[in-house]
């Protein structure tokens, strides 16, 4: 398997350069500000990650909140229940008093009153009917209280129960009131994991706090939630505050993380933006260079192509291309046989392909027949050369092409411009003899038709003269002047000279001439037939010029009928038809007809051409001849296929027009 040919694209001059860039391998299209897609996608998936963060956040504090309310109001719940049971123990204690059972000196021993004092309660109080504090258990003093709770610490703000005291009837006849510490009973209340997790805390209506499972207030950045404690403490609220804190979104690790991440991307961004502008400045310069190289190839006259070992072509210049009528594009990557090869050389072009990839091309050059697209054959010089690459391995076969077709037509327009002057060079001199024959046989052409008079003259004076002897000499006589007047005819023919133009007769034209191919179309057994009206106007002509042309035209039919098998037939017509200038003058247009092969599809401007002969003995100057005598009388000659077969020559020649002249005289125009 032969290695790639490398070959550089074609870039368009006109065109901005398009940068590339390596990517795991492979070229990709650098497009301007591709630097910055990775970072806008980042840009867009680290917003979305906020986003997420948000979400999160908003789902956890939402979480938060739901757990602090569930918490609070079960927390409320416990208290309420707590308040309710010692408000029992209360109206127990207030039935005893009512009952009388328990008198104001053993009050501050009962059982349930020291029992609720070891619990949370302050103080006990029994109010009489005049608002008179009977009993009041402890006294009101620090150092005692003390020493009923064992501590020396401030309890705080405390709350207060109160129950009625009754009698039988159902009057009040004193209060009952007990002063508790409300820190005591968050104390005892709250579990341990609901404290773990919240700071508690009972406040008022205006924020202030009256009791509290820890020191201090509420920070302000700590989730919270409030829970009236109802009637059992009436301007009371049961406050949570959560100790773990929600951290914000944007102070989370993620954030953190993808802030570092993100600056990281904007320098490898900065890193990628310089290296793609550094890759577009290379390869700017390198189509810049590359376009130098194409205009210099395409602005040569010589063809360039590459072809790799197996033939393939790889790249073509303009030049070789226009050369066969493709498009580059078209060309590359074909394999023999190639398009532009002629059909009818498909054998030995291949041989020439197989013997220059064998390396065997002549280190001149070769010269080859290809075909262009519009299937006119061009000429060419071709010079193959090994393509090698970097390594110095050979990986294919360059070739210079030089289209010779035009040096090759003006070899042959040379050789045939020789061969019409050498051609003309014996007519000049065949003309030079025929003039000298006949002005060699004009006198003794003479001699004997004066001989012939005087024989029968003498022969007339006497009596008894033999009479088919008279007549013989008679006809001799007629013979020799006929000679006589065919060697004038070719004299003046022969004779440079100026046409004499005058009125002439067309028909009388016309039979002098058939009259000197008569023995001719008989010998042929040709069937003439001349139709001509009685009444064709006079012609303004030369007449020998004009004899000259119809013998042409018909020796030419004559000839064109010699090979012909079956009825052979020439018809000469002369009709008179008016101009088409719309001037109302009038032509004679004469025809020359056969019904021989034709003239082959051949135009006028062919057949008339100087030199150009279908008989192997002609000499082509006939036609040419003729046309110029038409054009000195103003008038055209044409040829054409007739539709029934045969061949068609015809001419025209203006009517003689008569004019008075200003002397009188009657004058003849054309």
């Amino acid at each position: 398997m032969s290695p790639p040919v490398s070959v550089p694209p074609r870039p368009a001059v006109a065109l901005p350069p398009v940068p590339r860039l390596r990517l795991f391998g492979r070229a990709v299209r650098v497009v301007p500000g591709l630097w910055a897609w990775p970072l806008m996608l980042t840009l867009v998936f680290v917003v979305s990650v906020m986003g997420w963060l948000r979400a999160v956040e908003r789902t956890d504090v939402e979480a938060q909140r739901a757990a602090m309310i569930s918490d609070a109001l079960s927390l409320e719940a416990q208290l309420q229940a707590r308040l309710e049971s010692e408000l029992t123990r209360m109206k127990v204690l207030a039935e005893a008093i009512q009952s009388r059972r328990l008198t104001p000196s053993d009050f501050a021993r009962h059982a349930m009153v020291l029992d609720g004092l070891r619990r949370f309660w302050l103080s006990v109080t029994w109010i009489g009917e005049e608002g008179r504090v009977l009993v009041s258990v402890p006294e009101d003093s620090p150092a005692q209280r003390s020493v009923v709770h064992g501590t020396s610490d401030d309890v705080g703000l405390t709350g207060h129960l109160h129950v009625p005291l009754q009698d039988r009837q159902g009057q009040v006849r004193g209060i009952l009131v007990v002063r508790y510490s409300g820190t005591e009973l968050l104390r005892q209340k709250v579990p341990w994991w609901l404290a773990s997790k919240y700071d508690v805390r009972l406040v008022d209506d205006l924020g202030g706090v009256f009791a509290s499972t820890v020191p201090g207030v509420r920070r302000p950045d700590q989730a919270w939630y409030r829970v009236s404690m109802g009637p059992s403490l009436p301007q009371a609220w049961l406050e949570l505050s959560a100790r773990d804190q929600i951290p914000p979104w944007w102070r989370s690790l993620p954030v953190a993380l993808m802030g570092g991440f993100v600056l990281l991307l904007f320098a490898t961004s900065a890193m990628l933006r310089r290296q793609m502008r550094s890759v577009s400045r290379a390869e700017e310069a390198w189509r810049t260079e590359a376009a130098w190289r194409t205009a210099m190839e395409d602005s040569l006259a010589v063809g360039i192509r590459a072809r790799d070992l197996d033939g393939r072509l790889v790249y073509v210049n303009k030049t070789m291309a226009d050369m066969v009528g493709y498009q580059p594009e078209e060309l590359v990557g074909l394999l023999p046989p190639m398009p532009y090869w002629l059909p009818d050389e498909i054998g030995q072009s291949m041989t020439r392909h197989l013997r220059n990839m064998a390396g065997k091309a002549p280190r001149m050059g070769y010269e080859s027949r290809w075909q262009h697209r519009d299937g006119r054959v061009v000429d060419v010089m071709i010079f193959e050369a090994p393509l090698v690459d970097a390594k110095g391995q050979q990986i294919g076969w360059m070739a210079s092409i030089l289209n010779i077709t035009e040096r090759k037509q003006m070899e042959e327009r040379e050789r045939r411009q020789l061969e019409a002057m050498a051609h003309h060079a014996r007519l000049t001199m065949l003309g030079e003899v025929a003039s000298t024959l006949a002005h060699e046989l004009n006198q003794p052409l003479t001699v004997i038709a004066s001989y012939n008079a005087g024989v029968l003259n003498a022969l007339s004076r006497q009596p008894g003269a033999d009479p088919q002897l008279i007549k013989a000499l008679e006809r001799m006589g007629e013979q020799a002047g006929h000679a006589g007047r065919i060697v004038k005819r070719i004299r003046e023919f022969l004779t440079r000279r100026e046409p004499q133009l005058e009125p002439c007769r067309l028909p009388a034209v016309i039979e002098s001439g058939v009259a000197l191919l008569r023995r001719d179309i008989e010998r042929q057994g040709v069937d003439l037939r001349i139709e001509c009206p009685a009444d064709l106007p006079e012609v303004v002509a030369d007449p020998v010029l004009l004899e000259q042309v119809v013998v042409n035209l018909v020796r030419n039919a004559c000839d064109a009928l010699g090979a012909q098998e079956g009825p052979r037939r020439v018809d000469v017509g002369v009709r008179c038809v008016p101009l088409d200038d719309g001037s109302g003058r009038r032509q004679v247009h004469v025809c020359v007809e056969d019904n021989g092969p034709g003239l082959g599809g051949r135009s006028t401007e062919e057949i008339c051409a100087p030199f150009f002969s279908t008989k192997s003995e002609g000499m082509g100057m006939g036609l040419a001849i003729c046309r110029s005598i038409m054009e000195l009388h103003y008038g055209t000659l044409e040829a054409h296929d007739r539709p029934q077969g045969g061949a068609s020559l015809c001419f025209t020649l203006p009517v003689a027009e008569a004019a008075e002249s200003p002397h009188g005289r009657v004058e003849l125009e054309a």
